[in-house]
């Protein structure tokens, strides 16, 4: 990756540096969300109780996919979990590096090329269930995650159910995707800080049915959902046979 099309990477620097930054989602369509990135660095007293939950149920060998400031895997290294942060960014994981996370990658979610019965357990949090990208991106990479984990292996991804919402552009959206054969929830933007730019990705948002269609014969099952009072949950995906 180009240092100008890092500007997720940039924003966590500069963050961790003490400046006053703000993050810009850009949607293909205009949209623009303005996030505060103090998220990605927050201690476990300040996350959701959704996330407070569904990080209990870790075991083993971790790896976390989209780590981008280590919030996580650096809490499950504190619990002296065995944990590896991949994230695109390299400022990101420098930034990791920085905040202390023994074992952090500059890896991208496509790339992943683990052996197998590597890890116990792959966090997707922080909505990273949206870094599959699309209907079959997610299935062939649920497949090679499968080939990559021990026997009872565990996924664990926060995403959030892109209807529940009356947001008339978001609705438009969604007819847009549709009209143009893709799923409902799955959104192609980019990050914008200052003057950097990330290329443009997609990135998946998804009810639980369309969830579990996923997940139907990749080798791997819902066990349950995490709900939360707002259209965000928590999938906890068991290993199963193919």
């Amino acid at each position: 990756m180009k240092p100008e099309e890092d500007a997720f990477g940039q924003e966590m620097y500069a963050y961790y540096k003490g400046k006053e930054v703000f993050e810009i989602v850009e949607r293909s369509d205009g949209y623009m969300d303005v996030l505060n990135p103090k998220v990605y660095f927050s201690d476990y007293e300040a996350w959701h109780p959704l996330e407070k939950k569904a990080i209990e149920l870790v075991k083993g060998r971790v790896l976390d996919v989209g780590c981008g400031a280590g919030r996580h895997s650096s809490y499950l290294q504190k619990k002296g979990f065995d944990v590896l942060g991949i994230d695109i960014s390299p400022l990101a994981i420098k930034v990791c590096r920085l905040r202390g996370l023994k074992k952090a990658e500059v890896k991208s979610i496509e790339d992943v090329n683990f052996k197998p019965d590597s890890f116990d357990t792959i966090i997707m949090m922080g909505n990273n269930f949206g870094l599959f990208g699309s209907f079959k991106k997610a299935r062939r990479l649920l497949k090679k995650f499968h080939k990559m984990t021990s026997e009872n292996a565990l996924i664990i991804a926060d995403t959030r159910d892109p209807y529940k919402t009356d947001n008339p552009a978001h609705l438009d959206y969604h007819r847009f995707n549709k009209e143009k054969g893709r799923m409902g929830g799955q959104v192609r933007i980019r990050i914008r800080f200052g003057k950097h730019a990330t290329k443009w990705f997609d990135y998946l948002m998804v009810s639980k049915e369309e969830l579990e269609e996923i997940l139907d014969r990749t080798g791997w099952k819902v066990r349950g959902f995490i709900d939360s009072d707002s259209s965000e949950y928590v999938a906890i995906i068991d290993k199963v046979g193919k």
